[in-house]
């Protein structure tokens, strides 16, 4: 079942440093964006993960086409993709052993995170980071012990 609860929101939150955001915009007025530019500015270090701008720039990170791109490794991957879009980034996420898996408000995929949690990651669904930052007080990445 789907981490939604405050405390392991929390835990959460306070815990990855490193965030594949699957679904990146270069459009400044997407969510997805937005959202981007709230965690850099919080400093979490976000890796864009977008196949139509693979090679490019947004918000001085390089874009990569899948996770299977990544340069690093992440503690956690957001999705800002349609439902029926997810299930082929879970499954990479699984192969990968991101720990995290987060899907934005509206993302709902109960097999892919079924799956997802069979395999031991953990999975946040129909949530916000850039919500919930705040409501819990989670303090900027460099100010935490």
């Amino acid at each position: 079942m789907p981490s939604n609860n405050p405390d392991q929101l929390r835990h959460i939150l306070e815990s990855v440093k490193t965030i594949a955001l699957v679904g990146a915009s270069e459009k400044t007025n997407r969510p997805s964006h937005e959202v981007m530019e709230f965690l850099q500015a919080r400093g979490y270090r976000i890796i864009p993960v977008n196949p139509r701008l693979a090679g490019q720039q947004v918000l001085g990170e390089t874009v990569y086409a899948d996770l299977y791109a990544l340069p690093e490794p992440v503690d956690m991957v957001e999705l800002f993709l349609a439902p029926e879009r997810t299930d082929a980034v879970i499954d990479q996420a699984i192969e990968l052993n991101i720990p995290v898996i987060w899907m934005q408000i509206g993302v709902i995929n109960e097999e892919g995170a079924t799956r997802a949690e069979a395999a031991g990651l953990t999975v946040v669904m129909n949530r916000c980071p850039k919500q919930e930052i705040p409501r819990q007080g989670i303090p900027p990445v460099a100010e935490r012990a």
